[in-house]
């Protein structure tokens, strides 16, 4: 696949996002990598890396400060969408996250927008299966003490 055209698309809010400014730095059939700044800075996040592992159903971002310190490693659970004629990738962010901190710790969040997404229509159940699925794996990678292999991706070209 040749550099994709890349968009943003979130469930709740509805909402799709070209993302005109970030830089694809490698593209293959399974991995892209990105580096960006933030399309909203806030007051710690300022601008990253990330990684679409089209495969895993997975996006695994590191996100710095201004003053290049890390943050954290955030990893969306997504489904990939491509469009041959356009293309373009859409990534359809799945609501669930996982946050791992510099210290290890690790934090899983949005569980609640599930239930939102479902109660409302929003997400149907085979993706609402396939995230929790998804989840488990990352989870199950991270206290295997795997997560180096995804991070590997981005700190390649660092």
């Amino acid at each position: 696949m040749a550099n994709p055209i890349l968009y943003r698309q979130r469930i709740i809010p509805d909402e799709r996002i070209l993302l005109k400014d970030d830089i694809i730095v490698t593209c293959s059939e399974d991995v892209i990598v990105t580096k960006w700044n933030a399309l909203k800075p806030k007051k710690d996040l300022h601008h990253g890396y990330s990684c679409y592992l089209l495969k895993q159903g997975l996006k695994v971002s590191k996100f710095y400060r201004e003053d290049g310190s890390l943050l954290y490693w955030y990893c969306d659970i997504v489904e990939y969408i491509y469009d041959s004629e356009t293309n373009s990738l859409t990534s359809l962010d799945l609501l669930a996250d996982v946050i791992i901190y510099p210290d290890g710790f690790v934090k899983v969040i949005d569980l609640d927008e599930l239930v939102t997404a479902l109660n409302n229509s929003l997400l149907e159940e085979d993706l609402l299966k396939e995230c929790l699925l998804r989840l488990n794996q990352l989870l199950q990678i991270i206290y295997n003490g795997s997560f180096y292999t995804l991070q590997q991706y981005i700190e390649d070209i660092l």
